[in-house]
């Protein structure tokens, strides 16, 4: 059995083979006039959102979070009296976990 050492032997392989070295200068030629064309013709893409996104992102109303529990759990870090609930984290876990492998079905 033949094994082949060669570091490129894989990547060649998938990606259409290695290239040679006699391969770049000209590769390279074309990168660059294709980054001249592409300077001198910027290009931009039109972005259109949703109605359903354009609310969520009106409504500015109401918070992500809470930020008094938040400044509450970093003062209680700060003075390393925070306490994990394992057992809360551990059934979110379980949740998640089987949330996912049941695809979402209800």
């Amino acid at each position: 059995m033949k094994v082949d050492s060669s570091p490129d032997s894989y990547i060649g392989s998938v990606a259409g083979g290695p290239q040679k070295t006699a391969e770049k200068p000209a590769a390279s030629a074309e990168l660059a006039a294709v980054a001249g064309s592409a300077a001198a013709k910027p290009q931009g893409v039109t972005v259109t959102l949703s109605s359903s996104t354009v609310s969520a992102l009106g409504s500015g109303g109401s918070e992500v979070f809470n930020t008094e529990k938040v400044e509450a759990m970093k003062l209680a870090i700060s003075n390393g009296t925070f306490q994990v609930n394992a057992e809360a984290i551990a059934d979110k876990m379980l949740a998640n976990a089987a949330e996912m492998l049941n695809g979402g079905r209800a």
